[in-house]
C-alpha cells in the first residue's frame, strides 16, 4: 500500500504543505532545522497516531497554534481516506474513510507504516516500551484479532489498576478477565516471533555479521499462569497501586553469546541490529499477508560506514515498498535516482 497524497497543516515548523507522492522513490531534501524530518513524522502520524520522535503528540504542535491535522489518501485498488487531528483541547482524533476511528490502533491496520531514523539504536539500547510497540505492530496485521484484544485487556487493566489504588479488596474481580485477554495477547506476540526467526537470522547476519538471539519475555513466569501471578504479586500490586504481571510487562530480548545486546554493542552494531529488526518484521508482512508498508527513512546515511551502508540499501530494495526518504542534498542517489524530489526550507515544501 502506497500514500498518493499527504496534506500537513501546523507539524513543527510546517505551517501548511500539499505533497503528490510517487509509489516508489521520493527524496525530502533539505539543511538541518529545515522540516524535512517533520514530513516524516507527518506521514507517520497517519498509520500510527502518534510520532517516533516523541510520546507527547503535542509537541508536534507548531507554536501559537492550537491543533494540527494531516490527510492523506492511499494508492490501490480501494483508495481510503485518513485524517487525524491533535488538538491541546481535545487531544488526538483519528478518521478512516471518513469515519471516526475507534482507536489510534486501527491506524496501522488501514495504513501500514515504518519508519528507520537515526535513534533506531534505541530499540536495543532502551527499555521494554520501544521494542513492545515494534512487536505488537506486526502481529496487528498478522493476527486481526490482536488489537480488540489489546484494547479489551487496556481496558480492564486500568480498571484493576484503579481498584487497586482506591478499593483494593475489589480488584482480583478482574483477574479473570486480565488474565484472559493477557493469555491471548503473549500467545499472539510468540507466535509472531517464532514466525520470524528465518527472516531475524538471515537479515541480521547479512547487515551486521552477529548472531543475536530473539526471544519473546511475556511478562510473568514461565512456571504459572497469568491468574497464579496476579494472585502471587497481589500484595506487591497493592502496595503499590499498579499490576506487575502481565503483557504489559512483556519484552523482546535481545542476546549476543548469552549476554544482553545492550550491554556488548556498541552504538553503531546497536544500530545494525535494531535496523535489521524493522527489515525482518517487513519481510515477514511481506510474505505473510502480501503487505509492504510505507518505509520512511531518516537521514540514512547517519551513522553507517560505507560497507553497511551498502548492504543496507540492498536488502531495503529487495522490499520494492514505496520509500520516501530525507537528506542534505538533492543529489543524494544512494537508493538510485528518486521518481520525486521534495525541497523544505524554512518549514515550506516545494516539489520539483
Amino acid at each position: 500500500m502506497s500514500l498518493a497524497e499527504l496534506t500537513v497543516d501546523n507539524v513543527r515548523c510546517i505551517e501548511h504543505a500539499d505533497l503528490s507522492l510517487h509509489p516508489r522513490h521520493n527524496l525530502v531534501w533539505g539543511v538541518n532545522g529545515s522540516g524535512k524530518t517533520s514530513v516524516l513524522e507527518a506521514a507517520f502520524l497517519l498509520g500510527r497516531g502518534r510520532s517516533f520522535r516523541t510520546r507527547n503528540s503535542e509537541r508536534l504542535i507548531r507554536h501559537g497554534q492550537p491543533q494540527l491535522t494531516v490527510f492523506g489518501r492511499t494508492a490501490g485498488p480501494v483508495p481510503q481516506a485518513l485524517g487525524i487531528q491533535v488538538s491541546k483541547a481535545e487531544g488526538t482524533k483519528a478518521r478512516i474513510g471518513g469515519v471516526a476511528a475507534g482507536s489510534l490502533t486501527e491506524l496501522s491496520q488501514a495504513f501500514p507504516v515504518q519508519v528507520i531514523d537515526p535513534g533506531i539504536h534505541k530499540l536495543v539500547e532502551e527499555g521494554g516500551y520501544r521494542r513492545r510497540r515494534w512487536l505488537d505492530w506486526a502481529v496487528f496485521h498478522v493476527e486481526q484479532s490482536f488489537a480488540d484484544h489489546w484494547v479489551r485487556y487496556t481496558r480492564a487493566l486500568k480498571q484493576r489498576n484503579a481498584a487497586l489504588r482506591t478499593r483494593p479488596e475489589q480488584a482480583p474481580v478482574w483477574d479473570p478477565e486480565v488474565a484472559r485477554l493477557g493469555e491471548l495477547i503473549a500467545d499472539s506476540r510468540g507466535r509472531l516471533l517464532e514466525r520470524l526467526q528465518g527472516q531475524w537470522r538471515s537479515t541480521v547476519s547479512s547487515l551486521s555479521g552477529l548472531e543475536v538471539d530473539l526471544h519473546y519475555n511475556r511478562g510473568w513466569s514461565q512456571d504459572s499462569t497469568l491468574v497464579e501471578a496476579l494472585k502471587d504479586s497481589r500484595p506487591r500490586d497493592q502496595t503499590r497501586g499498579v499490576t506487575h504481571s502481565g503483557p504489559h510487562r512483556g519484552d523482546v530480548v535481545l542476546r549476543v553469546n548469552g549476554r544482553p545486546a545492550r550491554d556488548v554493542l556498541s552504538r553503531g552494531q546497536q544500530k545494525l541490529v535494531a535496523i535489521a529488526m524493522v527489515l525482518a518484521q517487513l519481510y515477514l508482512l511481506q510474505e505473510a499477508t502480501q503487505t509492504t508498508p510505507l518505509l520512511l527513512l531518516d537521514d540514512p546515511a547517519a551513522e553507517l560506514d560505507g560497507e553497511h551502508l551498502l548492504k543496507f540499501i540492498e536488502r531495503v530494495r529487495e522490499l520494492q515498498c514505496q520509500l520516501v526518504l530525507t537528506a542534505l542534498h538533492p543529489e543524494f542517489r544512494a537508493f538510485g535516482t528518486p521518481d520525486r524530489v521534495f525541497h523544505v526550507e524554512h518549514g515550506v515544501v516545494h516539489g520539483t
